[in-house]
């Protein structure tokens, strides 16, 4: 990212799809120490009432996370992530995550900026937040 208007207010951030693999889910869920059953057995998942195991919030913050730092570059430093979940993602889904930037303030060491981000896929909304970011040069 270049010069001051890459973080102005109303700039958007290029969207992302991200593909939902039954391998993403359960590796999401092992990595972040996350053994429910309903995130890496199916069967136990159909059990439960869901139509296949499904993705954790700690999977999700890490994909918007990847999302805003990949965007903000290598200086970008995640301070605060406000993250709600919505609809669930399965196997088969396309996550789209997009988001603009909704305040921005440049001082002498970079920028620290809040970015409005939403990721959705087939059935709506499956993460909504902000994020706060420092940039430094």
């Amino acid at each position: 990212m270049t010069g001051g208007a890459v973080f102005a207010v109303g700039t958007p951030l290029p969207a992302r799809q991200i593909d939902v693999t039954t391998t993403l889910i359960v590796c999401g869920a092992i990595a972040s120490r996350d053994f429910y059953a309903g995130h890496h057995d199916r069967d136990a998942a159909v059990r439960a009432g869901s139509p296949d195991v499904f993705m954790n919030i700690m999977t999700t913050a890490g994909l918007v996370s990847g999302y805003l730092t990949d965007w903000a570059g290598p200086r970008a430093v995640i301070h605060e992530i406000d993250l709600r979940l919505g609809a669930p993602n399965y196997p088969g889904d396309v996550m789209r995550l997009t988001g603009d930037v909704v305040d921005s303030v440049t001082g002498e060491t970079g920028a620290a900026v809040t970015v409005r981000f939403e990721g959705r896929n087939s059935r709506g909304a499956h993460a909504r937040g902000t994020a706060r970011l420092e940039i430094r040069q």
